[in-house]
């Protein structure tokens, strides 16, 4: 015996809800995949910790994507144990996307020390590099129109056999050879350093990522009180049967 009346409105709504769960999951997968870009384009984050959020966020999104099929299933069959199920998995993901959350929150909180004793460590490695690490750091500047950490000082003594020499990346207008001895000369090289700008970017991308956490954990929260309206409802059907 099927629900009847508000149940059979509450069925209908766990549906459209689960169906906005699977989008829901599929975004988050691609949300984490571009953010775990991000965070590693720059070769600069060597952190485990930094991998974390946007990681758990794309599994959540693959297990998201699949529950919700499952919880369409239970809906529209009427399955007291797959609906009870699919609240119990649910809950567990509501769990996980909350640490997701605050792992980035204290990520975030920590990224300025991360990002400069990367950028630090880059700089003072840059000379003996490998092409590919050389490469890397480069592109950055380029990208990023900065050069060195804090500013373009950083290069000093670490970069060429010329006086106040920078990596050509540096440069306004990148040619061969123009950084050499243009270390203080602003209308040649970027005198912003690469620190403010990296970090600037990644706190967006975190950011975006602990607010994704937090609207499909609300999302879900619904969903959980719906599967639980309509196994009420089911269970109450079994009764009268």
């Amino acid at each position: 015996m099927g629900v009847e009346g508000r149940m059979k409105c509450v069925k209908y709504l766990l549906f459209f809800f689960n169906f906005i769960f699977w989008l829901c999951g599929l975004a988050l997968i691609v949300l984490g995949v571009l953010v775990q870009v991000a965070l590693h384009s720059t070769v600069v984050i060597n952190n485990v910790s930094a991998s974390s959020a946007p990681l758990v966020l794309i599994v959540v999104g693959v297990i998201v994507f699949f529950i919700a099929f499952f919880g369409c299933c239970g809906a529209w069959k009427e399955s007291y144990c797959m609906v009870t199920m699919f609240s119990i998995l649910l809950g567990l993901i509501i769990i996980t996307e909350i640490g997701a959350a605050i792992a980035g929150y204290v990520f975030r909180g920590k990224l300025t020390v991360i990002v400069h004793d990367g950028l630090n460590d880059m700089v003072t490695k840059y000379s003996n590099g490998t092409a590919e690490f050389k490469k890397a750091l480069d592109n950055l500047q380029v990208d990023l129109k900065c050069c060195g950490v804090t500013n373009a000082t950083d290069w000093k003594g670490k970069f060429g056999s010329v006086p106040d020499s920078v990596p050509d990346s540096c440069c306004i207008n990148v040619t061969a050879g123009c950084g050499q001895g243009a270390m203080g000369d602003a209308l040649k090289i970027h005198q912003t350093g690469c620190e403010t700008v990296v970090e600037k970017l990644l706190k967006k991308n975190i950011m975006w990522v602990i607010v994704a956490a937090l609207v499909l954990a609300f999302l879900q929260i619904m969903g959980i009180i719906f599967a639980c309206m309509l196994m009420g409802g089911i269970h109450s059907g079994y009764e009268v049967m």
